[in-house]
């Protein structure tokens, strides 16, 4: 027996009614391909990477993250933390690339295994891509001493996870995929098939569940960048202790949990919207900028990365734009000199910041933004 999917209330078919309606004005806005989309896209699956690792204690920029997705090396992360991040970025990409799986495509305990192996195969002392072959307790953030959560015993994985596969082909399919991808996330965290990552492969099942419904790309509907901002972080801690329970005891109550997923996916969804109409503008802006200084309309693939505070590295400006080395450096050197940018280090740890030009274009198109919503209310 799995945590039952509870009954939504009328708030919650609500919240699901604008998260549906914020789905669907990105659909139409990503329809149309603007050339930054492939920028945003890998800008949100490098803050899903980020948030989820943050959520384990790996912390790592934003503009790391997107340094190994793009095969760069990063400035700040190494190590540990490094390792994680490839980890996470393998199992996403192949997340992304079941989106279009078509009909064959069915879960089952091999894919699972799997994707915790991406997830954990550098931690070979940990059985990546095997159940669990004893017991295993998620300690109290409070004191590491005591037990928050005791999983079900080893020999009851297999049957609790063939469960959740059934139900993950084939149950509550009528249920919409937020509902879907939540109880997914909260039945696979709590039976704990794995000696460990069993969080980061939850969430990663969550997104999968996304990736299959095939709206959005994944990305757009992951929830790890806003469950890995602090406060969010124990909210997310805290609710599933509640609904879980001290133990597997899939008779409570799991309303609280999903009512919590909702606010994060409404609020995701903010985010992405967000973005997507303020990078539209910024776009927009900086081209008639440029065009106004005589430079070509490629540099702004290397302004739009610096306008939403990211570092600018030439040689992922030089993939994006399509460029050769000397095409890249000069256009560089142009924005420094015409103080769109400001240079940072030397050699390989080069990058760019914005320039004092670009204050003052953040400061024009992100004057006419509205604060973000609470859709439960205060």
């Amino acid at each position: 027996m799995l945590y039952k999917t509870p009954v939504l209330d009328t708030d919650d078919l609500r919240v699901l009614a604008e998260i549906e309606d914020m789905r669907t004005r990105l659909r139409y806005a990503l329809r149309a391909q603007p050339r930054w989309s492939g920028q945003l896209r890998r800008n949100l699956t490098a803050r899903a990477i980020a948030g989820s690792n943050t959520i384990e204690g790996y912390a790592a920029t934003v503009e790391d993250v997107e340094a190994l997705m793009t095969g760069e090396e990063p400035l700040e992360t190494e190590g540990r933390t490094r390792v994680e991040l490839e980890g996470c970025q393998r199992a996403m990409t192949y997340i992304q690339a079941l989106a279009d799986a078509g009909e064959w495509f069915r879960y089952d305990a091999g894919l699972l295994n799997g994707l915790h192996f991406m997830l954990q195969g550098h931690h070979l002392d940990k059985r990546p891509g095997r159940w669990r072959a004893g017991p295993v307790f998620v300690t109290s953030p409070d004191d590491p001493l005591v037990p928050a959560y005791t999983a079900p015993y080893h020999e009851q994985v297999p049957a609790l996870t063939g469960e959740l596969i059934e139900w993950l082909n084939d149950g509550d399919l009528e249920v919409p995929v937020h509902v879907r991808a939540s109880m997914a996330h909260l039945n696979l965290v709590n039976i704990h098939p794995w000696k460990d990552g069993n969080g980061r492969m939850s969430r990663s099942l969550s997104t999968l569940v996304f990736a299959r419904e095939g709206v959005l790309p994944p990305e757009f509907s992951s929830i790890e960048e806003w469950l890995g901002r602090g406060q969010n972080t124990y909210g997310y801690y805290r609710v599933l202790q509640q609904v879980g329970g001290p133990r597997w005891d899939p008779t409570r109550d799991t309303h609280p949990w999903v009512r919590f997923c909702l606010e994060a996916h409404h609020r995701q969804a903010q985010q992405a919207q967000r973005r997507t109409d303020l990078l539209s503008r910024a776009w927009t802006h900086l081209a008639e900028a440029s065009a106004a200084d005589g430079l070509d309309e490629r540099v702004v693939y290397a302004l739009l990365p610096a306008f939403w505070g990211s570092r600018v590295r030439r040689t992922v400006y030089q993939q994006d734009a399509d460029l050769s080395d000397q095409q890249a450096i000069r256009d560089l050197r142009e924005l420094v000199r015409r103080e769109w940018l400001a240079p940072h280090g030397a050699a390989r740890a080069r990058y760019y910041a914005p320039g004092r030009r670009m204050e003052s274009a953040q400061s024009e198109v992100r004057g006419s933004l509205e604060p973000y919503t609470n859709p439960y209310g205060s």
